[in-house]
């Protein structure tokens, strides 16, 4: 009996898959050739809620809202998410490339404690802020639920969401993106 219900949940979820494309690693191949914001963000655009404080992975306090009037990366990631690792190493170089010009990128862990995310963050030499989200009603509240991750929200100077992005993308598709951040 376990063994017929096992394999039921395996087909379940293998077949759900497809539909979850931040969980399959496939990627949006929709992403505009234009580098303006016109051609990049969202025609309808809507306040970022930016009244939110969370932790740092060392346990500083982090206030969205000092970074009101500059361009910001929010990418909701977790350790144990392939498609979230994947895309670390863009976030890693657009914050050297980008730093100059005021990008701020911030990951905020979903599922991880503080502890968990450390040595992580660490080994990798992320070199931005990692904010820790878990059990933070307020993140699901300002952003809506994380139903798959990873998720990749673009922020202009102006405190409006450009776009809100579910599920891996290439290294150019994050790069297209910040520039109309700029």
């Amino acid at each position: 009996m376990k063994i017929r219900w096992t394999v039921a949940c395996i087909l379940a979820v293998a077949m759900a898959l497809p539909f979850f494309p931040a969980c399959s690693g496939k990627k949006d191949d929709h992403a505009q050739s234009s580098t303006d914001a016109a051609g990049v963000c969202d025609a309808e655009t809507v306040p970022a809620h930016l009244d939110l404080k969370l932790r740092d992975m060392n346990g500083a306090e982090v206030n969205l809202a000092d970074f009101k009037g500059r361009p910001l990366l929010l990418n909701f990631w977790a350790t144990w998410c392939p498609p979230c690792l994947e895309e670390i190493p863009y976030f890693i170089d657009l914050a050297n490339r980008y730093k100059q010009d005021g990008l701020v990128i911030l990951g905020i862990s979903t599922d991880d404690t503080a502890d968990q995310v450390r040595p992580f963050a660490n080994d990798l030499k992320m070199n931005y802020p990692v904010l820790i989200g878990l059990d933070e009603p307020d993140v699901e509240r300002a952003f809506g639920a994380m139903w798959a991750i990873p998720v990749t929200i673009f922020v202009k100077k102006d405190g409006n969401i450009c776009k809100t992005h579910r599920g891996t993308q290439t290294k150019e598709f994050f790069e297209q993106h910040v520039k109309a951040l700029l």
